[in-house]
């Protein structure tokens, strides 16, 4: 029988698959001798045979409580001393709040007398019972969480939790107990190990839980890992003013500033801090608090930051005085904050730029490369936070997570605006550009969920009245309704009503080539120079203008990878296009060709022009030509009425005649090419010529919708004699974006000097979607239902596009051993998608301009994993 549960001292940081982050990481503070309250891991394997049978380990359990209990010199729920424990999920990768958690696991109506014998306080064994009542009740039992909060709110009327006295949370807990009866049908459960098994259970069972599915989604955190569980023994942060309960940063999560960050709350349990329940104060003030406890917490720190090497987030209790430490891990932060934390740990030689590289993502790279707020804008500053997740972010205010699901839908730009986020929350703040809170710190659930996500967060703004049934939230006098724009600065934690101008971000500033001495830009040309001098993989760019390919270069591309021809014949130029499809003749044919070449020709020249002896990919014609003629109805219309013009009635019959049932399956590409005489060499004869007056132009000419060699060998031939005429040497390749074209790539390579795949298409025929229809049609239900992770338009389908692609390159590399291999689709800006290019040996990766900088970082990140 596989081993199922681990004492602390059993484990380490590397069995996170294992153990969950938690628990591998309180075994490893337990091995480096921090003060750690002991406990047992139970394992995601665990996890994983509880959801396929309903079993868990109870034997295996039960002789680690014994053995718990031995260390403790207490027993589980003992009516004269009770040892108390916590049950805490812990999955291998972070999900902060999305998991259950339950406190005081081992109080009923005899221990809890133990426990005011014990600790000499009847207020604080009250309190530590009504938390377990309330929140066993929520997550274990399943009963609506707004019950226990009423009754609370009801109790105090106006005061604080900490002006309540042990009488009022005893007769909470009996207000409690009476909402689980009601509720459920049954007592509250008295016996210790049932509520320990039960909880273990619900911990279990969270990680299916709709908000935990969510999570992992956004996130790409694989659904079957399962979470590990941990049973700790209790130190209690509510025992009094000299105890407490806190949250805190090696560094600022949010700049990767050294210092001392966090947030610390007297006389509080755990939940309480990162809940918001009442505004914490800094960590500093622990100094002045307990001189002995802030000592001993920095020494800690900066022992696990030397030894993780990164910055950590670090849980932690003081009880009567007494130190405890409840959880590290390698601590959330802001992309800004990710890319500055990774080159101050190379400067001081905890990690070499290799490291730094792997440790920043092109995710990260792309959030930094969003606008903020203008310095100048003018407007008036409506009230302060904290600046818990930095960016600028613009919207209508609503306050609740609904609401700003169902408006962003529509595509409203929404800011949720609320007391305090809980994990319910999670659909609201995913739909939202930002997330406003009046309660909470950085340490609080909206502000790491947030920075997790991306998303602009100011927390704690306390001047800040939310009344979310009204709809408003007011500051003094000023009254803020649902639907009103804010403007929010997680920078520096200012709200300002109406819309404030926004300015481009100094990443992009630095790579369009403008010095800057900001800390943040110099941690970003470190890295990105390390990943380019690491990286196999070339980076090109799709750019159809002069001015994207100018872009482009500045952003770093090598090249063009992908010139879509098309887009140059709309505007003005569409009228060229609709002679060419009416003429009736070969010499009109010839003229509407003639009469489009300069153009095309002048539009090549700009591009080879901008990139200055780079390679240029040029993609003939591709699109069915009826989508260059009028929109049939409205045509229709025009002729019914007798409004339209002779010319109209031609063309009307042309695009019936050309009408299709499935267009993008039908006439176009080479299909077009070989079935329209003339127009491909047209296409051709412009870019030999444009090449031949450039200096140094590179010219690959690329065939799209290629499905059998024959097809493209006969474009080939003419190809090949235009480029001999003019004296021109370009590339002939094709786009392989149709299956059949992956399925026989040794055939069509002895023909194609080079393969780019175009993944839009490719994906489209694997699977079998129109993407302008399905997207909207279904994908929303196929992403809830957890049939797709990801869109399979936004990161590459592995599994089967990603299959086809090996075929390919493995057997047109076999035909054409020199065979050039890249991809040009939006795949190619993807960072998954870019490792999987690299892991495959194509040559490059091609994407938009502004995604260059993303897929660079990852083409580096590839060849150091």
């Amino acid at each position: 029988m596989p081993k199922l549960v681990y004492d602390f001292t059993e484990g380490n940081k590397d069995l996170k698959g294992l153990l969950g982050g938690k628990g591998a990481n309180l075994a490893e503070m337990t091995n480096l001798g921090l003060p750690v309250p002991p406990g047992f891991t139970i394992t995601t394997d665990a996890c994983r045979s509880y959801m396929a049978d309903g079993s868990i380990p109870a034997d295996e359990i039960g002789t680690h409580l014994e053995k718990l209990e031995a260390a403790m010199g207490k027993k589980l729920g003992d009516p004269d001393d009770p040892l108390l424990v916590s049950v805490r999920s812990g999955a291998k990768f972070s999900m902060p709040g999305m998991m259950e958690t339950v406190l005081n696991i081992g109080l009923n109506d005899r221990s809890v007398l133990g426990l005011v014998r014990q600790s000499g306080s009847e207020r604080f064994a009250w309190d530590s019972y009504r938390r377990l009542i309330q929140m066993f009740g929520k997550t274990v039992m399943d009963i609506d969480g707004d019950l226990f909060e009423e009754a609370i709110d009801e109790l105090k009327a106006g005061r604080t939790d900490l002006d309540l006295t042990a009488g009022d949370f005893e007769a909470l807990v009996g207000t409690y107990k009476e909402i689980v009866r009601r509720e459920k049908g049954r007592d509250f459960p008295e016996d210790p190990k049932e509520q320990m098994e039960l909880a273990i259970k619900a911990v279990f069972d969270s990680w299916n839980a709709p908000r935990a599915i969510l999570y992992r989604r956004q996130e790409r955190i694989p659904a079957d890992l399962g979470t590990a569980v941990n049973v700790v023994a209790m130190v209690f942060g509510n025992l009094g003013m000299d105890s407490g309960t806190g949250v805190a940063f090696t560094r600022d999560p949010a700049t990767g500033h050294q210092g001392v960050y966090g947030d610390y709350l007297q006389n509080a349990q755990g939940e309480d801090v990162v809940a918001g329940i009442r505004n914490t104060v800094p960590l500093q003030h622990l100094q002045e608090i307990d001189p002995h406890s802030y000592a001993e917490l920095m020494d800690i720190m900066a022992k696990l930051e030397g030894h993780y090497r990164d910055l950590c987030d670090i849980e932690f209790t003081i009880e009567r005085g007494k130190l405890w430490m409840l959880q590290t891990r390698v601590g959330k932060r802001t992309a800004g904050a990710a890319f500055c934390i990774a080159t101050q740990l190379v400067d001081e030689g905890l990690i070499d730029l290799d490291e730094a590289v792997r440790r920043v993502t092109g995710d990260q790279l792309a959030q930094l490369m969003f606008p903020r707020f203008a310095a100048d804008h003018g407007n008036t500053v409506l009230t302060r936070g904290m600046n818990a997740s930095p960016g600028a972010a613009v919207g209508r205010a609503v306050f609740s997570s609904a609401r700003a699901a169902e408006l962003a839908a529509e595509g409203q730009d929404v800011i949720l605006v609320r007391r305090e986020t809980n994990p319910d929350d999670l659909a609201g703040m995913i739909a939202a550009r930002g997330v406003l809170t009046s309660r909470g710190g950085k340490t609080s659930h909206a502000a790491v969920v947030a920075r997790g996500m991306g998303k602009t967060c100011v927390c704690g703004a306390e001047e800040i009245e939310v009344d979310a049934k009204a709809g408003r939230f007011t500051v003094g006098d000023v009254v803020v309704q649902e639907g009103d724009v804010i403007s929010i600065d997680g920078g520096t934690g200012c709200v300002y009503l109406g819309e404030v101008p926004v300015v481009a971000s100094p990443v992009v500033e630095y790579f369009e080539g403008r010095p800057s001495d900001d800390e943040l830009v110099r941690a970003v040309d470190l890295v990105m120079k390390h990943a380019d001098a690491r990286r196999r993989l070339d980076v090109r760019a799709n750019a159809d203008t002069p001015d994207d390919a100018a872009r482009a270069r500045r952003f770093g591309a090598s090249g063009i990878g992908l010139c879509r021809t098309e887009h140059m014949f709309l505007g003005d130029r569409r009228v060229l296009i609709e002679d060419l499809i009416l003429a009736g003749t070969a010499e009109e044919r010839q003229a509407a060709l003639d009469a489009l070449e300069p153009l095309q020709k002048a539009d090549f020249a700009g591009l080879f022009a901008a990139m200055k002896g780079l390679p240029v990919t040029i993609r003939l014609i591709d699109p069915p030509l009826h989508e260059f003629l009028p929109d049939i109805i409205d045509l229709s219309v025009k002729v019914a009425t007798g409004k339209g013009t002779k010319k109209d009635r031609r063309l009307l019959e042309a695009v019936q005649r050309l009408h299709e049932q499935n267009p993008m399956l039908g006439l176009r590409g080479v299909r077009l090419g070989l079935v329209v005489p003339g127009l491909f060499a047209m296409q051709v004869r412009a870019i030999a010529e444009a090449a031949k007056a450039a200096d140094d132009a590179k010219p690959e000419i690329m065939i799209p919708l290629v499905g059998a060699v024959q097809e493209l060998e006969s474009v080939r031939e003419e190809a090949r004699r235009i480029l001999a005429e003019v004296g021109v040497d370009a590339l002939i390749g094709t786009m392989i974006e149709v299956p059949r074209a992956a399925l026989t790539a040794g055939q069509i390579a002895e023909a194609a000097e080079f393969f780019s795949f175009g993944t839009n298409d490719l994906t489209q025929m694997t699977w079998g979607f129109s993407r302008d229809d399905v997207e909207a049609a279904f994908f929303g239900t196929y992403l809830d239902k957890g049939i797709f992770g990801v869109s399979p338009f936004e990161s590459l389908d592995r599994d089967g596009v990603g299959r086809l692609m090996r075929v390919a390159v493995e057997e047109g590399r076999r035909a054409r051993p020199g065979l050039k291999l890249g991809i040009c689709g939006e795949h190619g800006g993807d960072p998954a998608s870019v490792r999987f290019c690299h892991e495959i040996g194509l040559d490059y990766v091609s994407c938009s301009p502004f995604r260059v900088p993303v897929a660079r970082l990852e083409a580096g990140r590839a060849a150091l994993m």
